[in-house]
Protein backbone atom coordinates (compact mmCIF):
# COMPACT_ATOMS: atom_id res chain seq x y z
CA UNK A 1 0.00 0.00 0.00
CA UNK A 2 1.15 3.91 -0.75
CA UNK A 3 0.61 4.92 2.66
CA UNK A 4 -1.16 4.96 5.48
CA UNK A 5 -4.75 6.29 6.27
CA UNK A 6 -3.98 10.30 6.99
CA UNK A 7 -5.77 12.63 8.48
CA UNK A 8 -5.76 15.68 10.27
CA UNK A 9 -8.55 16.80 12.57
CA UNK A 10 -8.52 20.01 13.77
CA UNK A 11 -12.30 19.66 15.83
CA UNK A 12 -9.91 19.18 18.82
CA UNK A 13 -7.25 20.84 20.73
CA UNK A 14 -4.34 19.43 19.95
CA UNK A 15 -5.25 18.02 16.49
CA UNK A 16 -6.51 14.73 16.11
CA UNK A 17 -3.59 13.60 13.27
CA UNK A 18 -3.06 10.15 11.96
CA UNK A 19 0.45 9.98 9.52
CA UNK A 20 0.44 13.57 9.78
CA UNK A 21 2.27 16.41 11.73
CA UNK A 22 0.96 20.08 11.15
CA UNK A 23 2.41 23.62 11.31
CA UNK A 24 0.07 25.93 11.50
CA UNK A 25 0.92 29.50 10.71
CA UNK A 26 -1.36 32.73 11.39
CA UNK A 27 -3.75 30.43 12.72
CA UNK A 28 -5.71 29.67 15.73
CA UNK A 29 -7.66 27.46 17.27
CA UNK A 30 -11.53 28.44 17.62
CA UNK A 31 -13.01 25.30 19.66
CA UNK A 32 -14.41 23.35 16.52
CA UNK A 33 -11.94 24.50 14.08
CA UNK A 34 -8.79 26.21 12.94
CA UNK A 35 -9.08 29.60 11.92
CA UNK A 36 -6.60 31.35 9.64
CA UNK A 37 -6.58 34.97 9.00
CA UNK A 38 -5.62 36.69 5.95
CA UNK A 39 -1.93 35.40 4.84
CA UNK A 40 -2.37 32.30 7.45
CA UNK A 41 -1.61 28.80 6.79
CA UNK A 42 -1.21 25.15 7.89
CA UNK A 43 1.42 22.57 6.47
CA UNK A 44 0.92 19.23 6.86
CA UNK A 45 3.77 16.58 6.40
CA UNK A 46 2.64 12.94 5.64
CA UNK A 47 4.54 9.96 4.70
CA UNK A 48 4.63 7.92 1.77
CA UNK A 49 6.50 4.26 1.00
CA UNK A 50 5.56 3.60 -2.52
CA UNK A 51 3.91 6.34 -4.72
CA UNK A 52 4.10 3.95 -7.72
CA UNK A 53 0.99 2.36 -6.31
CA UNK A 54 -0.66 5.41 -6.07
CA UNK A 55 -1.80 6.83 -9.59
CA UNK A 56 -3.89 9.44 -7.87
CA UNK A 57 -4.77 10.64 -4.28
CA UNK A 58 -8.47 11.87 -3.42
CA UNK A 59 -7.85 15.02 -1.24
CA UNK A 60 -10.51 16.43 1.36
CA UNK A 61 -10.70 19.92 2.70
CA UNK A 62 -13.54 20.48 4.92
CA UNK A 63 -14.10 24.22 5.36
CA UNK A 64 -15.95 27.51 5.54
CA UNK A 65 -15.59 31.10 5.37
CA UNK A 66 -16.71 33.23 7.83
CA UNK A 67 -19.42 35.99 7.08
CA UNK A 68 -18.72 39.52 7.97
CA UNK A 69 -22.21 40.64 9.29
CA UNK A 70 -24.74 40.27 6.39
CA UNK A 71 -21.92 39.82 4.14
CA UNK A 72 -20.87 36.08 2.83
CA UNK A 73 -17.14 36.58 3.90
CA UNK A 74 -14.43 36.23 1.62
CA UNK A 75 -11.44 33.85 2.35
CA UNK A 76 -10.16 32.44 -1.00
CA UNK A 77 -8.03 29.08 -0.56
CA UNK A 78 -5.08 27.87 -1.75
CA UNK A 79 -4.23 24.13 -1.50
CA UNK A 80 -0.53 23.03 -2.87
CA UNK A 81 1.59 19.89 -2.62
CA UNK A 82 5.18 19.46 -2.77
CA UNK A 83 4.60 23.21 -3.38
CA UNK A 84 2.85 22.50 -6.55
CA UNK A 85 -0.80 24.35 -7.22
CA UNK A 86 -3.55 21.89 -6.75
CA UNK A 87 -5.88 25.23 -6.34
CA UNK A 88 -5.62 28.78 -6.52
CA UNK A 89 -8.14 31.29 -5.04
CA UNK A 90 -10.41 28.50 -4.56
CA UNK A 91 -13.69 30.47 -2.88
CA UNK A 92 -14.92 28.26 -0.45
CA UNK A 93 -18.97 28.89 0.00
CA UNK A 94 -19.61 30.85 2.46
CA UNK A 95 -23.02 32.45 4.34
CA UNK A 96 -23.74 29.39 5.88
CA UNK A 97 -22.97 27.20 9.20
CA UNK A 98 -22.52 24.35 7.58
CA UNK A 99 -18.45 23.23 6.60
CA UNK A 100 -18.39 22.34 2.94
CA UNK A 101 -16.15 19.19 1.73
CA UNK A 102 -14.11 20.20 -1.03
CA UNK A 103 -12.66 17.19 -2.99
CA UNK A 104 -9.50 17.42 -5.12
CA UNK A 105 -8.10 14.52 -7.33
CA UNK A 106 -4.19 14.86 -6.84
CA UNK A 107 -2.31 13.36 -9.99
CA UNK A 108 0.11 10.50 -8.34
CA UNK A 109 3.73 12.17 -9.75
CA UNK A 110 2.99 15.00 -7.21
CA UNK A 111 4.06 12.28 -4.66
CA UNK A 112 7.32 11.08 -3.85
CA UNK A 113 8.63 8.64 -1.32
CA UNK A 114 9.22 9.64 1.93
CA UNK A 115 8.04 13.30 3.76
CA UNK A 116 5.82 15.07 1.41
CA UNK A 117 4.68 18.21 1.97
CA UNK A 118 0.76 19.54 2.08
CA UNK A 119 -0.36 23.36 2.24
CA UNK A 120 -3.59 25.02 2.64
CA UNK A 121 -2.96 28.83 2.89
CA UNK A 122 -5.37 31.47 3.27
CA UNK A 123 -5.22 34.76 0.17
CA UNK A 124 -3.72 37.58 1.97
CA UNK A 125 -6.65 39.59 0.40
CA UNK A 126 -9.09 37.92 2.37
CA UNK A 127 -11.35 39.94 4.28
CA UNK A 128 -12.74 37.27 7.23
CA UNK A 129 -11.96 33.85 8.47
CA UNK A 130 -10.88 30.57 7.04
CA UNK A 131 -11.84 27.43 9.05
CA UNK A 132 -10.47 24.79 8.48
CA UNK A 133 -11.91 21.50 10.01
CA UNK A 134 -10.44 18.64 8.92
CA UNK A 135 -8.09 17.33 6.30
CA UNK A 136 -8.10 13.70 4.61
CA UNK A 137 -5.85 11.78 1.45
CA UNK A 138 -6.69 8.59 0.77
CA UNK A 139 -5.52 6.63 -2.27
CA UNK A 140 -7.80 6.84 -5.50
CA UNK A 141 -9.12 3.27 -5.03
CA UNK A 142 -9.78 3.55 -1.32
CA UNK A 143 -11.64 6.59 -0.88
CA UNK A 144 -13.18 7.49 2.38
CA UNK A 145 -10.79 5.09 4.38
CA UNK A 146 -9.02 8.07 6.02
CA UNK A 147 -12.31 9.86 6.84
CA UNK A 148 -13.67 6.74 8.25
CA UNK A 149 -10.54 6.10 10.37
CA UNK A 150 -11.00 9.64 11.57
CA UNK A 151 -14.28 8.84 12.79
CA UNK A 152 -13.68 5.99 14.28
CA UNK A 153 -10.56 7.40 16.47
CA UNK A 154 -13.03 10.40 17.58
CA UNK A 155 -15.44 8.09 18.65
CA UNK A 156 -13.64 6.41 21.13
CA UNK A 157 -13.60 9.91 23.16
CA UNK A 158 -17.36 9.03 23.44
CA UNK A 159 -17.40 10.51 27.21
CA UNK A 160 -18.45 14.31 27.19
CA UNK A 161 -19.18 16.81 29.66
CA UNK A 162 -20.41 20.40 28.63
CA UNK A 163 -21.12 23.60 30.10
CA UNK A 164 -24.37 24.75 29.56
CA UNK A 165 -27.30 27.43 29.99
CA UNK A 166 -30.98 27.68 29.89
CA UNK A 167 -33.16 30.82 28.98
CA UNK A 168 -36.83 30.63 29.47
CA UNK A 169 -38.67 29.88 26.06
CA UNK A 170 -39.96 32.65 23.66
CA UNK A 171 -37.77 35.38 25.62
CA UNK A 172 -35.16 35.93 23.05
CA UNK A 173 -34.26 38.83 25.08
CA UNK A 174 -34.02 37.46 28.71
CA UNK A 175 -30.30 36.37 29.26
CA UNK A 176 -28.61 32.93 29.29
CA UNK A 177 -28.18 31.51 32.85
CA UNK A 178 -25.83 28.62 34.11
CA UNK A 179 -27.31 25.29 34.68
CA UNK A 180 -25.97 22.24 35.65
CA UNK A 181 -22.88 20.36 34.18
CA UNK A 182 -24.18 17.38 31.53
CA UNK A 183 -22.06 14.17 31.39
CA UNK A 184 -23.06 11.61 29.02
CA UNK A 185 -21.74 8.42 27.52
CA UNK A 186 -23.90 6.35 25.17
CA UNK A 187 -22.03 3.52 23.44
CA UNK A 188 -23.28 0.28 21.86
CA UNK A 189 -19.99 -1.00 20.48
CA UNK A 190 -20.31 0.63 16.91
CA UNK A 191 -17.72 3.63 17.04
CA UNK A 192 -20.54 5.96 16.09
CA UNK A 193 -21.10 9.86 17.31
CA UNK A 194 -24.42 10.73 18.60
CA UNK A 195 -25.86 13.48 16.30
CA UNK A 196 -29.53 13.63 18.75
CA UNK A 197 -29.61 12.99 22.25
CA UNK A 198 -32.97 12.74 24.52
CA UNK A 199 -34.14 11.64 28.21
CA UNK A 200 -36.45 11.79 30.49
CA UNK A 201 -36.01 12.16 34.01
CA UNK A 202 -37.84 9.93 36.93
CA UNK A 203 -39.47 13.54 37.85
CA UNK A 204 -40.84 14.03 34.17
CA UNK A 205 -38.07 16.96 33.28
CA UNK A 206 -37.74 15.98 29.86
CA UNK A 207 -34.75 17.41 27.25
CA UNK A 208 -34.35 16.83 23.77
CA UNK A 209 -30.85 17.99 22.00
CA UNK A 210 -28.91 18.21 18.37
CA UNK A 211 -24.85 18.30 18.16
CA UNK A 212 -22.72 19.91 16.08
CA UNK A 213 -20.85 17.36 13.97
CA UNK A 214 -17.74 17.99 15.88
CA UNK A 215 -19.61 17.66 18.93
CA UNK A 216 -18.22 21.31 20.02
CA UNK A 217 -21.62 22.55 20.61
CA UNK A 218 -25.28 21.31 21.22
CA UNK A 219 -28.77 23.30 21.11
CA UNK A 220 -32.03 22.07 22.35
CA UNK A 221 -35.00 22.66 24.59
CA UNK A 222 -35.90 21.59 27.96
CA UNK A 223 -39.24 20.70 29.85
CA UNK A 224 -38.77 21.25 33.35
CA UNK A 225 -40.84 18.91 36.17
CA UNK A 226 -43.20 21.98 37.13
CA UNK A 227 -43.68 22.60 33.01
CA UNK A 228 -41.71 25.14 32.13
CA UNK A 229 -40.09 25.54 29.25
CA UNK A 230 -36.48 26.61 28.02
CA UNK A 231 -34.15 26.71 25.43
CA UNK A 232 -31.05 24.80 26.29
CA UNK A 233 -27.18 25.00 24.85
CA UNK A 234 -23.71 23.63 25.71
CA UNK A 235 -20.21 23.70 25.23
CA UNK A 236 -18.15 21.16 25.44
CA UNK A 237 -15.66 21.26 28.38
CA UNK A 238 -14.20 17.73 28.59
CA UNK A 239 -13.84 14.60 26.32
CA UNK A 240 -12.16 11.59 27.21
CA UNK A 241 -11.72 7.48 26.11
CA UNK A 242 -14.26 5.57 28.55
CA UNK A 243 -13.79 4.67 31.23
CA UNK A 244 -12.20 8.46 32.10
CA UNK A 245 -14.26 10.59 33.10
CA UNK A 246 -17.38 8.49 34.19
CA UNK A 247 -15.66 9.08 37.67
CA UNK A 248 -17.46 11.91 38.36
CA UNK A 249 -20.56 10.39 39.24
CA UNK A 250 -21.76 7.74 41.71
CA UNK A 251 -21.67 4.44 40.16
CA UNK A 252 -24.87 3.44 39.84
CA UNK A 253 -25.46 6.41 37.01
CA UNK A 254 -23.48 4.43 34.25
CA UNK A 255 -25.28 1.50 33.46
CA UNK A 256 -23.60 -1.52 31.50
CA UNK A 257 -26.69 -3.70 29.92
CA UNK A 258 -26.02 -7.12 28.22
CA UNK A 259 -28.03 -6.41 24.83
CA UNK A 260 -30.00 -8.49 22.64
CA UNK A 261 -32.45 -7.83 19.33
CA UNK A 262 -35.42 -9.03 18.29
CA UNK A 263 -36.09 -9.80 14.92
CA UNK A 264 -36.26 -13.00 12.32
CA UNK A 265 -39.06 -14.69 15.42
CA UNK A 266 -36.40 -14.83 17.82
CA UNK A 267 -33.75 -12.81 20.32
CA UNK A 268 -30.30 -12.23 19.21
CA UNK A 269 -27.21 -11.20 21.21
CA UNK A 270 -25.84 -8.02 20.07
CA UNK A 271 -23.13 -5.69 21.39
CA UNK A 272 -22.78 -4.15 25.29
CA UNK A 273 -24.52 -0.92 25.87
CA UNK A 274 -22.97 1.73 28.26
CA UNK A 275 -25.39 4.52 29.33
CA UNK A 276 -24.77 7.45 31.17
CA UNK A 277 -27.01 10.85 31.26
CA UNK A 278 -26.31 13.19 34.01
CA UNK A 279 -27.70 16.42 33.50
CA UNK A 280 -27.94 17.03 37.49
CA UNK A 281 -31.69 16.23 37.66
CA UNK A 282 -33.01 13.20 38.48
CA UNK A 283 -31.70 9.88 37.02
CA UNK A 284 -33.10 9.16 33.21
CA UNK A 285 -35.76 6.43 32.67
CA UNK A 286 -35.86 6.46 29.54
CA UNK A 287 -33.27 7.65 26.70
CA UNK A 288 -33.62 8.11 23.28
CA UNK A 289 -30.65 8.75 20.25
CA UNK A 290 -29.62 8.99 16.79
CA UNK A 291 -26.07 8.86 15.89
CA UNK A 292 -23.96 10.51 12.94
CA UNK A 293 -24.15 7.54 10.38
CA UNK A 294 -27.71 7.36 10.84
CA UNK A 295 -28.53 4.83 13.39
CA UNK A 296 -31.38 5.33 15.67
CA UNK A 297 -32.24 3.54 19.36
CA UNK A 298 -34.88 4.24 22.38
CA UNK A 299 -34.53 2.81 25.89
CA UNK A 300 -37.00 2.71 28.85
CA UNK A 301 -35.29 1.45 32.00
CA UNK A 302 -37.31 -0.27 34.52
CA UNK A 303 -36.10 -2.82 37.37
CA UNK A 304 -35.76 -6.27 36.58
CA UNK A 305 -36.13 -8.82 39.33
CA UNK A 306 -34.29 -12.38 39.44
CA UNK A 307 -36.41 -15.58 39.15
CA UNK A 308 -35.50 -18.38 41.56
CA UNK A 309 -35.29 -21.45 39.30
CA UNK A 310 -37.84 -24.41 40.73
CA UNK A 311 -36.76 -27.89 39.55
CA UNK A 312 -39.98 -30.05 41.02
CA UNK A 313 -43.67 -29.07 42.31
CA UNK A 314 -46.06 -31.23 44.06
CA UNK A 315 -49.43 -30.89 45.25
CA UNK A 316 -51.50 -32.73 47.57
CA UNK A 317 -54.15 -33.35 44.86
CA UNK A 318 -54.06 -32.69 41.42
CA UNK A 319 -56.33 -33.85 38.36
CA UNK A 320 -54.27 -36.14 36.63
CA UNK A 321 -56.89 -37.37 34.16
CA UNK A 322 -57.40 -34.10 32.61
CA UNK A 323 -53.56 -33.11 32.54
CA UNK A 324 -53.89 -30.03 35.16
CA UNK A 325 -50.79 -31.35 37.43
CA UNK A 326 -48.75 -29.30 39.45
CA UNK A 327 -45.98 -29.26 37.21
CA UNK A 328 -47.74 -26.80 34.99
CA UNK A 329 -47.60 -24.10 37.87
CA UNK A 330 -43.65 -23.67 36.70
CA UNK A 331 -44.50 -22.61 32.53
CA UNK A 332 -46.36 -20.02 31.12
CA UNK A 333 -48.60 -21.88 29.58
CA UNK A 334 -52.04 -22.46 29.46
CA UNK A 335 -52.32 -24.86 31.30
CA UNK A 336 -53.11 -25.37 34.75
CA UNK A 337 -53.09 -27.06 38.06
CA UNK A 338 -56.62 -28.18 39.64
CA UNK A 339 -57.13 -29.76 42.62
CA UNK A 340 -60.66 -31.49 44.20
CA UNK A 341 -60.81 -29.88 47.13
CA UNK A 342 -61.11 -26.21 48.56
CA UNK A 343 -57.78 -26.48 50.40
CA UNK A 344 -54.56 -27.62 49.30
CA UNK A 345 -50.94 -28.11 49.67
CA UNK A 346 -48.18 -27.12 46.94
CA UNK A 347 -44.13 -27.88 47.88
CA UNK A 348 -41.61 -26.86 45.62
CA UNK A 349 -38.21 -27.68 45.30
CA UNK A 350 -35.55 -24.89 43.87
CA UNK A 351 -32.57 -25.47 41.79
CA UNK A 352 -30.93 -23.82 44.85
CA UNK A 353 -31.26 -21.87 48.34
CA UNK A 354 -33.20 -18.41 47.10
CA UNK A 355 -33.88 -15.49 49.33
CA UNK A 356 -37.50 -15.01 48.24
CA UNK A 357 -38.88 -11.15 48.90
CA UNK A 358 -41.99 -11.82 46.55
CA UNK A 359 -44.08 -14.34 44.78
CA UNK A 360 -46.27 -14.52 42.09
CA UNK A 361 -49.71 -16.13 41.22
CA UNK A 362 -52.07 -16.27 38.21
CA UNK A 363 -55.59 -17.36 38.39
CA UNK A 364 -56.91 -19.73 36.21
CA UNK A 365 -58.93 -19.95 32.92
CA UNK A 366 -62.37 -20.32 34.43
CA UNK A 367 -64.35 -20.36 37.74
CA UNK A 368 -63.55 -17.05 40.26
CA UNK A 369 -64.72 -19.47 42.88
CA UNK A 370 -61.94 -21.72 42.84
CA UNK A 371 -59.53 -19.09 43.09
CA UNK A 372 -57.70 -19.11 46.14
CA UNK A 373 -58.56 -16.57 49.29
CA UNK A 374 -56.88 -17.90 51.82
CA UNK A 375 -53.03 -18.58 52.24
CA UNK A 376 -49.79 -18.94 53.63
CA UNK A 377 -46.65 -19.53 52.21
CA UNK A 378 -43.87 -21.63 54.17
CA UNK A 379 -40.01 -21.57 53.63
CA UNK A 380 -37.71 -24.36 54.43
CA UNK A 381 -33.98 -25.78 54.32
CA UNK A 382 -34.84 -29.27 54.39
CA UNK A 383 -38.18 -29.73 53.43
CA UNK A 384 -39.34 -30.78 56.52
CA UNK A 385 -39.01 -28.19 58.92
CA UNK A 386 -41.22 -25.22 57.99
CA UNK A 387 -41.27 -21.27 59.02
CA UNK A 388 -43.94 -19.30 58.27
CA UNK A 389 -42.85 -16.46 55.52
CA UNK A 390 -45.94 -14.88 54.46
CA UNK A 391 -50.10 -14.86 55.08
CA UNK A 392 -52.82 -13.39 53.28
CA UNK A 393 -56.64 -13.74 53.70
CA UNK A 394 -59.73 -12.45 51.93
CA UNK A 395 -57.55 -11.66 48.61
CA UNK A 396 -59.45 -11.72 45.05
CA UNK A 397 -58.34 -12.06 41.41
CA UNK A 398 -60.41 -9.17 39.43
CA UNK A 399 -59.83 -11.40 35.89
CA UNK A 400 -58.66 -14.49 34.09
CA UNK A 401 -54.95 -14.90 33.91
CA UNK A 402 -54.24 -12.02 36.22
CA UNK A 403 -50.66 -12.17 37.59
CA UNK A 404 -50.84 -10.44 41.02
CA UNK A 405 -47.52 -10.26 43.07
CA UNK A 406 -47.14 -10.23 46.68
CA UNK A 407 -44.10 -9.10 48.96
CA UNK A 408 -43.26 -10.86 52.12
CA UNK A 409 -42.54 -8.37 54.94
CA UNK A 410 -39.51 -8.24 57.24
CA UNK A 411 -35.96 -9.76 56.67
CA UNK A 412 -35.98 -12.26 53.97
CA UNK A 413 -34.00 -15.26 54.51
CA UNK A 414 -32.68 -18.27 52.08
CA UNK A 415 -34.78 -21.43 51.89
CA UNK A 416 -34.54 -24.37 49.44
CA UNK A 417 -37.91 -25.57 49.59
CA UNK A 418 -41.50 -23.40 49.92
CA UNK A 419 -44.73 -24.72 49.94
CA UNK A 420 -48.08 -22.63 49.48
CA UNK A 421 -50.58 -23.85 51.88
CA UNK A 422 -54.12 -22.81 50.90
CA UNK A 423 -56.59 -23.03 53.54
CA UNK A 424 -60.23 -21.42 51.97
CA UNK A 425 -61.09 -20.74 47.84
CA UNK A 426 -63.70 -18.49 46.52
CA UNK A 427 -66.16 -21.13 47.69
CA UNK A 428 -65.93 -23.88 45.11
CA UNK A 429 -65.27 -28.03 45.90
CA UNK A 430 -62.24 -27.32 43.50
CA UNK A 431 -59.04 -24.91 43.72
CA UNK A 432 -56.96 -23.81 41.07
CA UNK A 433 -53.89 -21.93 39.85
CA UNK A 434 -52.43 -21.40 36.26
CA UNK A 435 -48.74 -20.14 37.36
CA UNK A 436 -46.64 -19.54 40.93
CA UNK A 437 -43.06 -17.90 40.28
CA UNK A 438 -41.17 -16.97 43.47
CA UNK A 439 -38.74 -13.72 42.56
CA UNK A 440 -35.31 -12.88 44.57
CA UNK A 441 -35.39 -8.74 44.83
CA UNK A 442 -34.21 -5.98 42.48
CA UNK A 443 -31.76 -7.71 40.40
CA UNK A 444 -30.81 -4.20 38.94
CA UNK A 445 -32.25 -1.83 36.34
CA UNK A 446 -32.51 -3.70 32.96
CA UNK A 447 -34.13 -1.81 29.57
CA UNK A 448 -36.93 -2.57 26.92
CA UNK A 449 -36.62 -1.02 23.59
CA UNK A 450 -35.86 -0.62 19.89
CA UNK A 451 -33.43 -0.04 17.70
CA UNK A 452 -33.28 1.10 13.85
CA UNK A 453 -29.96 0.89 12.05
CA UNK A 454 -30.07 3.17 8.73
CA UNK A 455 -32.54 2.42 5.89
CA UNK A 456 -33.62 -0.54 7.95
CA UNK A 457 -37.25 -1.13 9.72
CA UNK A 458 -37.01 -0.91 13.32
CA UNK A 459 -36.35 -4.38 15.57
CA UNK A 460 -36.69 -5.42 19.21
CA UNK A 461 -33.59 -4.41 21.62
CA UNK A 462 -33.97 -5.23 25.46
CA UNK A 463 -30.96 -5.33 28.05
CA UNK A 464 -30.21 -6.84 31.56
CA UNK A 465 -27.36 -5.58 33.53
CA UNK A 466 -24.58 -6.48 33.00
CA UNK A 467 -23.24 -8.33 36.73
CA UNK A 468 -20.89 -6.46 38.60
CA UNK A 469 -17.99 -8.18 40.39
CA UNK A 470 -18.81 -10.12 43.73
CA UNK A 471 -18.41 -7.47 46.82
CA UNK A 472 -15.64 -10.15 48.47
CA UNK A 473 -13.61 -10.32 45.14
CA UNK A 474 -14.64 -14.31 45.04
CA UNK A 475 -15.33 -15.55 41.38
CA UNK A 476 -19.29 -16.13 41.33
CA UNK A 477 -18.90 -19.65 41.47
CA UNK A 478 -17.03 -19.50 44.64
CA UNK A 479 -19.86 -16.52 46.13
CA UNK A 480 -22.08 -19.29 45.48
CA UNK A 481 -20.46 -22.03 47.19
CA UNK A 482 -20.22 -19.54 49.89
CA UNK A 483 -23.63 -18.92 50.04
CA UNK A 484 -24.71 -22.59 49.82
CA UNK A 485 -22.69 -23.01 53.31
CA UNK A 486 -24.05 -20.53 54.94
CA UNK A 487 -27.78 -22.30 54.50
CA UNK A 488 -26.46 -25.40 55.20
CA UNK A 489 -25.24 -23.88 58.87
CA UNK A 490 -28.87 -21.62 59.21
CA UNK A 491 -30.51 -25.44 58.34
CA UNK A 492 -28.14 -26.80 60.85
CA UNK A 493 -28.84 -24.46 63.16
CA UNK A 494 -33.08 -24.77 62.51
CA UNK A 495 -32.60 -28.36 63.08
CA UNK A 496 -31.23 -27.98 66.46
CA UNK A 497 -33.59 -25.66 67.52
CA UNK A 498 -36.58 -28.31 66.55
CA UNK A 499 -34.56 -30.78 68.41
CA UNK A 500 -34.06 -29.13 71.86
CA UNK A 501 -37.66 -28.26 71.83
CA UNK A 502 -38.47 -31.71 71.60
CA UNK A 503 -36.38 -32.86 74.21
CA UNK A 504 -37.41 -30.09 76.45
CA UNK A 505 -41.10 -31.57 75.58
CA UNK A 506 -39.58 -34.84 76.65
CA UNK A 507 -38.52 -34.22 79.85
CA UNK A 508 -41.90 -32.20 80.99
CA UNK A 509 -43.68 -35.81 80.62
Amino acid sequence: MGFEATYADFSADPARLANADVRPRGARFAGSHLALGAGGSVTLEFEVADPEDVPQVTLTVTALVSKAGRSLGYAPMDVLLQGEPVAVNLTVPGGGDLPQDNVFAVPGHLLKPGTNTLQIRSSAEARTMLRLYRVTLDPVWERGRSERARTAAAARDSVFAYRTELRPAHSSSAHWQPAPRLLFHVDRGEHALPAQLGWRGTDGAETAISFQANMSDFHGCRRDADGAVHEYRGRVVGRWAYPEGVDQVPAESLHRFRTEEGWGGGWHPSHELRLLVDDGGAAPERVTWRDQRGNSGVVVLHTLEDEAEVTEAEASDEHVAAGEVAHNLLDDSRGKWLAGDETALLDFALARPATVTSYVLVSANDFPDRDPQDWTLHGSHDGRTWTPLDSRTGETFDRRYQAREFFLRGAPKAHRHLRLEITRNGGAHETQLAQVRFLEGPAGQGFTGYYQRHDEGPIGYRGTPVAAPSPTGLPAAASRVASDLETAVASLAETAQTLAALAARLRTH
